[in-house]
């Protein structure tokens, strides 16, 4: 057995729990980890809570267990626990991993009843404490730090941040092309489409992924903007910090010969101490731009700093001291330091910040703070802040576009309580025309009005003139890449969505989200043995990526491997995708009985929702007169599953009936409608 780790972890649970708690223990202690477990080890004699206070005042690792027990019991010694905890987190650097929450059964990690701080970290789900190797492992690196941290005092950074999730709770499964199909299918600074983004994640912590491939050469000409720290009194001010990184990005992305890794490759790395040197070898950059955030009242203090990672030398630094209302030149002043230390040739004048009132901005920036939230109300909460925001400053053409884009994703979810579907989808376009009127260049207004061509109107080349603007405006834009890729895709242009999606992933090497949409356009290209690989690699970045089991599900089935398929439908971890998957799964395995009771299951609970879901599985099963009901269905649900009609391979048995081409032009649909529509987007530098 290896060597113990030193004061190491400490188990948190309520007293129905204990088995779960258990086995968890066990899981550690096999693995040579030292694990404070009351039950077995607090003797007779000992002063109870003196003894349990200590040992979360000496842990190296708290690990909260988070179930429908806890959730039922407002009061409970385990809650002083969580307390005394999250009061020691507040004395420890911004570098320091502490808490590791674990949820035990299905409760929704967004509608946990748990301190705000142990949302802000990676939960990990174990169902019945049953604990995988992966987190064995990840505990096991998060120990390494605490070995050494009173030997070298640890970089800062800020705490990660939990992922980025599609909305949750009003829709445990979404539409069908939220996950699958939609346009805006990226994290794009400025929109953050969110609904057409498999983006959920429930299960196990992002562990260290594995080294992407390096390329032949890394381009002099390339940079990571990494996430600047929260380093005001109150480490409050997240959002502030992470907003102007976003910001940054974005506006250094405007150069054209400069190539800059995305948002979620670069975000990877928050909250990990990782050298320098190492995040560029991974990012395949040649340049890091890092910095800090301290706020207090109205005036902020930001430090930036430019490092050559191939020698970590430092290039340049500043630290800027200003009032909330130079915001906006400050990231000017940063932008262009950049490009004139790299010498880039620009092509016309320096990208600049679109400017606000402070008020707004800020405003703004905590919208961008929600949308990473797998919060139920993370749309509405968006709407009252943008529309606060344009109390201040109806000329604010970002914010009428991010209210857009709330209103569309409201609309998708298809159960909004406080508007129809119709409603939210006038707003939407109303919004993003607003925006468009005020700031014709603000090129996310144009993935937004996409969004609403092609997943609410039908309207597959009008979404494609609002992209081909956009890119016009923004020809190497990563983000608009991706909304591309989903575009050609969905015209059937598969060959070029692959290319597209290759592309994205040589810019944002690290995303789980970029490799799980490639693995859904190998599978739909008819590349099996590519999608699985494609989603193994957004699983071994992301180990609980929503959607990913699925798709390698489907791709077994493609290879004729059914009893393979269940094992991966059976660990999806969505609920939707998993009732969506079996059916299949069982018809392919001869097992019909069961096959349509896991179907009669999920049309009595999604049928709105996804009917074009139903009427792929009723097509896979051969019932050929039903699919054709259901995609009827569809069609009045409005149902977002249609974008992607053409390529969607559960639906290939309908191909030869007599009905399928008519449908397919009543929708606008048809091979030879799609073929003339006009799309074509160039690889940048090709």
């Amino acid at each position: 057995m290896p060597e113990p780790l030193p004061k190491a972890v400490f188990l948190s649970y309520a007293r129905e729990d204990t088995d779960a708690a258990r086995q968890i223990a066990e899981a550690l202690r096999a693995a040579g980890i030292e694990v404070w477990f009351d039950q077995s080890e607090l003797r007779g004699g000992d002063l109870w809570d003196q003894k349990i206070r200590r040992q979360i005042r000496e842990c190296a690792l708290f690990i909260p267990i988070i179930s429908a027990q806890t959730q039922a019991r407002a009061e409970g010694y385990f809650r002083r626990e969580w307390k005394m905890a999250v009061d020691r987190t507040h004395d420890m650097s911004e570098s320091r991993s502490f808490l590791v929450p674990v949820l035990v059964d299905d409760t929704p990690e967004s509608a946990a009843d748990v301190p705000e701080q142990f949302l802000r970290a990676h939960c990990t789900r174990l169902p019945d404490g049953q604990t995988t190797p992966a987190f064995v492992g990840q505990v096991q690196r998060l120990l390494q730090p605490a070995r050494s941290a009173d030997a070298a005092a640890a970089k800062p950074a800020a705490r990660a941040p939990r992922p980025a999730a599609a909305a949750a709770g009003k829709s445990a499964f979404p539409r069908r092309t939220v996950v699958l199909g939609a346009i805006a299918a990226a994290f794009v600074v400025g929109g953050y489409f969110w609904l057409n983004r498999p983006a959920v994640s429930v299960a196990s912590p992002t562990v260290a992924p594995p080294p992407a491939p390096t390329p032949a050469a890394t381009s002099d000409k390339s940079i990571a903007v990494l996430p600047f720290v929260d380093m005001s009194s109150g480490h409050d001010q997240e959002y502030m910090s992470d907003g102007l990184t976003e910001e940054l990005l974005d506006l250094l992305a405007k150069t054209p010969t400069l190539l800059v890794t995305s948002r979620s490759s670069a975000f990877s790395f928050k909250g990990r101490n990782v050298d320098i040197p190492e995040i560029a070898r991974r990012l395949h950059v040649a340049h890091v731009l890092e910095g800090s955030v301290r706020k207090s009242g109205n005036k902020l203090r930001i430090t930036a700093q430019l490092i050559d990672a191939r020698t970590d030398t430092h290039l340049w630094s500043e630290t800027y001291d200003r009032d909330l209302t130079d915001i906006f030149a400050v990231q000017d002043e940063i932008a262009t330091a950049v490009v004139t230390q790299l010498k880039l040739a620009l092509l016309g004048a320096p990208a600049k910040t679109r400017k606000t009132d402070p008020r707004a901005y800020e405003l703004f920036l905590r919208t961008s703070e929600i949308a990473r939230q797998a919060k139920a109300d993370r749309s509405q909460q968006m709407i009252s802040l943008m529309q606060q925001a344009l109390a201040i400053d109806p000329n604010y053409a970002a914010a009428w576009t991010r209210l857009a884009v709330a209103y569309a994703n409201e609309g998708a979810d298809g159960t909004g309580s406080v508007r129809t579907v119709d409603d939210d989808f006038r707003l939407a376009r109303e919004a993003a025309n607003k925006s468009l009127a005020i700031d014709p260049d603000y090129v996310w207004t144009y993935p937004a009005l996409a969004n609403i061509a092609m997943n609410y109107d039908g309207d597959v080349a009008a979404a494609a003139r609002y992209l081909e603007h956009a890119l016009a405006l923004e020809p190497a834009n990563a983000g608009l890449m991706l909304s591309a890729a989903t575009l050609v895709q969905n015209l059937g242009r598969l060959d070029q969505a692959v290319a597209l999606r290759e592309y994205n992933i040589a810019r944002d090497p690290l995303s789980p989200f970029a490799q799980l949409n490639l693995g859904i356009t190998y599978l739909y290209a008819g590349r099996p043995d590519d999608a699985i690989a494609a989603c193994r690699a957004s699983l071994a970045i992301s180990p609980g990526r929503v959607v990913a089991h699925y798709i390698i599900g489907l791709a077994l089935l493609a290879k004729h491997d059914p009893q393979a398929a269940l094992a991966e439908m059976q660990r999806e971890p969505a609920e939707g995708w998993r009732d969506n998957g079996l059916p299949l799964v069982y018809h392919a395995l001869g097992r019909k009985a069961e096959s349509d009771a896991v179907l009669a299951a999920f049309i009595a609970k999604w049928e709105k929702g996804s009917a074009f879901n139903v009427a792929g599985i009723l097509a896979y099963r051969g019932e050929t007169d039903r699919a054709f009901e259901w995609l009827e269905k569809a069609v009045t649900y409005r149902d977002t599953g249609l974008s992607i009609i053409m390529v969607e391979p559960q639906l290939a048995s309908l191909h030869s009936d007599p009905r399928w081409l008519p449908f397919l032009r009543k929708i606008g649909k048809a091979p030879e409608q799609l073929a003339a529509i006009k799309f074509d987007v160039k690889l940048p530098g090709k």
